[in-house]
């Protein structure tokens, strides 16, 4: 019987959500056609999918879909790999996690977008810069989750497992990863999040190559039906990775 109510929420809320994109795109085919919105500020849904189609018959997007992916990869990674290291490293002394952890908080509240200028000059307008950025602004969440998870592992775990013999690896593997693992998936989702925008908002600024570069040429351009196609494929791009990244998120819960 819970199962059931489950499914019936859960069905009840998808409803829920497909009515209010239907609604949205009724919204927007009747301000275009019927209320009298100007084209150039708002293109009308059908020619935006049509430049949709257009876009994805002739792989015009694959060069810019590449870069993007590329920065976007190599920042995820490097503000992975270091956020989880810093982390672990300052978790095993409560006196660093209570010099850091407030540090890294800090830090992270600054919007750190506004510094793109300073990345610019110092790695240039390519890649580079995209993937310093995302690198720094995904870095922070990580590091605050896996300070989190196994800074706050309940100690009477750790004291159990000790009297029962168990080695460093063991306490680390069986013990503390087990406990962490919920908290540190958060950051990791949040990090994958953060980057992604980091890396599209950084190429509608400053960037020679991308998606988000894309996109700003052809609103200089006034080719605003391309333009909304383009925006529509990013978003379905952005919503499938977190999609996949929650998905995997839930099945890591679920085998901790």
């Amino acid at each position: 019987m819970a199962r059931r109510r489950e499914a019936m929420e859960r069905l009840a809320s998808r409803a829920v959500q497909i009515g209010f994109l239907l609604a949205l795109l009724a919204s927007w085919y009747a301000a275009t056609n019927f209320w009298g919105v100007n084209h150039l500020l708002l293109p009308n849904p059908v020619a935006v999918f049509h430049q949709l189609v257009d876009v994805l018959k002739t792989g015009q997007f694959l060069p810019d879909l590449r870069v993007t992916a590329t920065e976007f990869a190599a920042a995820f990674v490097l503000a992975m790999t270091s956020g989880m290291l810093v982390g672990c490293f300052v978790s095993r002394s409560r006196y660093w996690v209570a010099v850091f952890e407030p540090l890294f908080a800090g830090i992270y509240s600054i919007p750190i977008i506004l510094l793109l200028p300073l990345y610019v000059l110092f790695f240039g307008l390519g890649p580079a810069s995209k993937i310093a950025l995302g690198t720094t602004i995904s870095f922070f969440p990580v590091v605050l989750s896996t300070i989190a998870g196994f800074g706050h592992v309940d100690r009477t775990l750790v004291t159990a497992a000790r009297s029962m013999g168990a080695s460093d690896y063991q306490l680390f593997r069986y013990v503390l990863v087990p406990a962490a693992l919920p908290v540190i998936l958060t950051g990791l989702r949040i990090g994958f999040t953060v980057a992604l925008l980091a890396i599209l908002g950084s190429e509608t600024i400053a960037s020679l190559a991308g998606l988000g570069h894309h996109i700003v040429q052809l609103a200089e351009s006034m080719e605003m039906a391309r333009m909304f196609a383009y925006i529509a494929f990013v978003v379905a791009i952005t919503v499938l990775l977190n999609g996949l990244v929650s998905h995997l998120e839930a099945r890591g819960r679920r085998h901790e």
